[in-house]
């Protein structure tokens, strides 16, 4: 069995995918948890490794927050850079591995909106989470060359599993506490990508490496999520807020702050579809992606 680094693993992707990776790989973790095999802040240390890896499994991040000060931004560069670059340093003295796979993200884009967007877009994401990741992508792609690893960037769309946080997750807290709502019928679309699809995706992607965009091929509507999740809390489908009343309150939003339920930025990514293309996976890798509405379980 080949031995894997995971980095990240006590987030919320390495929690769902940690049991299916042992089943595949001699799984070892590096992070900041105490039940790491290897315990190291990447954002400011050059772990220790025991040995050397046939396989590396980046996905140590920072996240799904809106960074308010600049140190609060930095945390982005020294997680998701610093961290990468620390990394690679470590795998240096050990010897490197023969495939490194960093989970990326379609915010590197810069989108707000638009339709089946694929690799060729340009990276124009200008968000310190978006920057970041550009970054990372680069030393990653320059190191690899020079080292002789082969590189599998995965760009994944917004990732459901059990207990998602962002966007998902204070979706179910709101749908579970009865105060979300649809905005003008909840048709805008989004990108969704099955976690377990990350294990599925990653003998493939160590065999050929590569740059993807990884998602569902649904491209499902808030409201069909948010359907999905109330029937699941044995609610009710949320209501629909008319879209002049939803402006009204995102212009208030942008007045009050962070008490209030959203801004005006928030109600255009509510009410613009955004979706990536997957073909290039698909047809490269020769995978299949999960249907999010059937195998997504809160």
């Amino acid at each position: 069995m080949e031995k894997l680094l995971l980095t990240g693993a006590s987030g919320f992707v390495g929690r769902n995918i940690k049991h299916s990776l042992q089943q595949l790989y001699c799984v070892t973790t590096c992070g900041i948890s105490e039940s790491d095999d290897v315990k190291a802040n990447l954002a400011t240390d050059v772990p220790h490794l025991p040995c050397t890896f046939d396989v590396v499994l980046h996905i140590c991040g920072k996240a799904h927050t809106t960074p308010r000060t600049d140190a609060e931004r930095q945390e982005f560069y020294d997680v998701n850079y610093t961290g990468t670059i620390n990394l690679c340093k470590a795998l240096e003295k050990i010897g490197v591995p023969k495939s490194l796979i960093y989970l990326s993200s379609v915010a590197v884009y810069g989108c707000e909106s638009g339709t089946m967007i694929t690799e060729c877009h340009q990276l124009q994401g200008n968000t310190p989470y978006a920057h970041s990741k550009i970054l990372a992508e680069q030393y990653l792609t320059e190191w690899s060359r020079k080292h002789g690893v082969r590189l599998g960037i995965l760009r994944a769309a917004l990732i459901a599993g059990k207990d998602a946080p962002g966007n998902l997750g204070a979706m179910v807290s709101g749908i579970r506490r009865g105060i979300y709502f649809n905005i003008a019928g909840g048709k805008a679309e989004k990108s969704f990508l099955m976690v377990d699809d990350i294990v599925r995706l990653l003998p493939a992607v160590v065999a050929k490496g590569g740059i993807y965009n990884v998602c569902d091929s649904l491209h499902i509507s808030f409201g069909q999520m948010a359907e999905c999740i109330a029937r699941q809390l044995g609610r009710k489908n949320p209501l629909s807020l008319p879209y002049a009343l939803a402006w009204c309150i995102a212009k208030a939003g942008d007045i009050i702050g962070s008490k209030a339920p959203f801004n005006s930025p928030k109600l255009a990514k509510m009410t613009q579809s955004l979706t990536f293309s997957n073909a290039k996976a698909r047809e490269e890798l020769g995978w299949t992606p999960l249907d999010v509405l059937t195998h997504y379980h809160i």
